[in-house]
């Protein structure tokens, strides 16, 4: 590898870590936004979505150059393309992070409805996903990204658990079926920063084995022969 290349590729790397501390700093704003009523908080992430939108600009940008200047191959094509892909699934975290703060603006206007117990277990988990699979992507490990991946399921279990808690209050009163209905819309949301985590883990397996593991369970287990 060429020095200009490599200094590139640490640029690029850089750039994305900070898109991504941009990204989780979104998703922790607009949780305690919806869990604590804070409409000033909620709309700081919301307002804040055009920053983290010019950050994933110029991180493609930044790739396409280097495919352009340096045309890289094997691992260092694997290294820009997994950066493009990553790039892409940050900023749909930090459009879902906005989404879950509309939602959070709009359960203000609303009778305060209880927060189910198992948000703030999911909440802490899909975090501990996005900065796992991003240490995985920095330290190029994919036995931690095949660990993110199977953390998904238990995600996906907190959510339906805090769905089947709001359908039982919807249903116990009527008053909490419209804040109901928009608290099933954030935690749907949350669940999907947890798939585009996945996403990421997926992308650092191609990345350190040069295997496409996406809708291949086995493979992402690392059972395939």
């Amino acid at each position: 590898m060429s020095k200009h290349l490599e200094r590139d590729l640490d640029n690029l790397q850089k750039d994305l870590l900070a898109l991504a501390a941009s990204v989780e700093e979104a998703i922790h704003k607009a949780i305690r936004a919806l869990q604590e009523r804070d409409v000033p908080l909620a709309n700081e992430v919301i307002d804040g979505d055009s920053d983290i939108d010019e950050e994933e600009n110029h991180v493609e940008e930044e790739c396409l150059k280097v495919l352009a200047l340096h045309q890289p191959v094997a691992v260092d094509l694997r290294r820009v393309t997994s950066v493009l892909q990553i790039n892409t699934d940050l900023e749909r975290m930090a459009d879902l992070a906005e989404d879950i703060a509309e939602r959070a603006v709009a359960l203000a206007r609303w009778p305060a409805i209880p927060i189910p117990g198992d948000l703030q277990r999911m909440t802490d988990l899909t975090s501990s996903m996005v900065r796992q699979a991003l240490d995985a992507f920095v330290n190029l490990d994919a036995k931690l990204a095949r660990l993110v991946c199977r953390l998904d399921d238990e995600v996906d279990r907190y959510n339906k658990s805090i769905i089947d808690e709001l359908i039982l209050l919807m249903q116990r009163s009527p008053d909490m079926v419209e804040p109901g209905l928009s608290f099933f819309s954030a935690t749907r949301h949350l669940e999907r920063i947890a798939d585009h985590a996945t996403n990421i883990a997926e992308d650092v397996i191609y990345l350190v084995e040069g295997a496409i593991v996406r809708h291949r369970p086995a493979a992402v287990r690392g059972e395939d022969s």
